[in-house]
């Protein structure tokens, strides 16, 4: 079923019984490596938060997109408290603030704030007439999925 999906160029696929959205090869990638990382990790809490952000991005008839970009900015949030070992703090403060125990290289770690930013105007203080677009919900989770891999990696 996948194969015709891709050979017609229907943007979903089916996944452990489910029909799923599919991104390009490389968003695809970066998800699975991602809750494979989470998972071998002992993170299955992160994990759980980035197949949110898929589900709502396979809603049909729409996605949830602010949903997606809520839930995958979660996920990366749960991993960096995790690493931190600092759970209530927000993942903006662990950056400014707990940098180093992070890892992520400046002005790297400047880029993922600024993600963080975005998503929390956007995933989570809506305001009216103004809605993220699905390349920007696909931008912000796939971010969170390789930098929540690349947190996993680093630290373990």
């Amino acid at each position: 079923m996948n194969e015709v999906f891709g050979e017609l160029g229907i943007g979903w696929q089916m996944v452990g019984g489910e029909i799923q959205t599919r991104g390009t090869d490389v968003f695809e990638d970066s998800i699975q490596k991602a809750k494979t990382a989470l998972l071998e990790n002992g993170r299955p809490t992160a994990e759980s938060k980035l197949r949110e952000a898929i589900a709502n991005l396979s809603r049909r008839p729409e996605p949830d997109i602010t949903g997606a970009i809520q839930h995958s900015m979660a996920a990366l949030e749960c991993v960096a408290r995790d690493v931190c070992r600092q759970p209530s703090r927000t993942l903006g403060d662990l950056l400014q603030k707990e940098g180093q125990k992070l890892g992520i290289p400046k002005p790297l770690n400047e880029a993922v704030e600024k993600a963080w930013g975005y998503a929390s105007e956007m995933g989570r203080h809506v305001r009216e007439g103004r809605t993220p677009e699905r390349a920007e919900a696909e931008l912000i989770v796939g971010m969170c999925a390789t930098i929540s891999t690349y947190l996993c990696q680093k630290v373990f």
